[in-house]
């Protein structure tokens, strides 16, 4: 597998090696060890999956004080993949990476705690599974807006369909500094 930083050092796009033949193909798309040469994981506790239409975006989500590290990827279509550092005293904090990954290109992106996650939907659907190193506290989830301008995010979607949370999440200015981890708190 090839393991290459983006433009957050610490967010990282990995490329499963992929068998190819005229049956089609396999991958790998988790070795504990292998994964753990590359600093991903520790340790994952849940797996979710997510199923959208096109022109949905979710996001943007992260959990402070139980913060998750995500291993993302899609199984069917296209999606466009964000992480944005909301670490205080960081020196990326604000700054976002975002990658393409689709059921295609079959490329992951790892985004450790810290950083809040959001994605758009780019097919037709998309179905979108994800490895957590801590489970889901509702009261520890916090939104931020999608359009901040603060981040400036260049989404490839200029109206997309939001849930009610996310059309009403905070902007990053507006979070008190106890709503965000600390640069240095959260596990690497």
């Amino acid at each position: 597998m090839k393991v290459s930083a983006t433009q957050l050092s610490e967010v990282k796009l990995v490329e499963p090696q992929v068998h190819r033949d005229q049956r089609g193909f396999f991958l790998e798309t988790y070795h504990a060890n292998r994964y753990a040469d590359h600093h991903i994981g520790p340790h994952f506790v849940q797996d979710n999956l997510s199923f959208s239409q096109q022109g949905i975006l979710r996001g943007l989500h992260f959990q402070w004080p139980h913060p998750q590290g995500k291993l993302v990827y899609v199984l069917q279509g296209e999606v466009f993949d964000v992480a944005v550092d909301v670490r205080v005293g960081s020196p990326t904090f604000g700054q976002w990476a975002g990658e393409v990954l689709s059921a295609q290109n079959q490329r992951q992106l790892w985004i450790p705690e810290g950083f809040a996650h959001g994605f758009c939907v780019l097919s037709e659907t998309a179905l979108f599974a994800y490895k957590c190193t801590d489970f889901y506290h509702r009261d520890s989830e916090v939104s931020l807006r999608w359009d901040d301008p603060a981040i400036n995010i260049n989404w490839p979607l200029a109206n997309p369909q939001l849930s009610d949370k996310d059309a009403q999440a905070a902007y990053l200015a507006d979070l008190s500094e106890d709503q965000l981890p600390c640069y240095g708190e959260v596990k690497r």
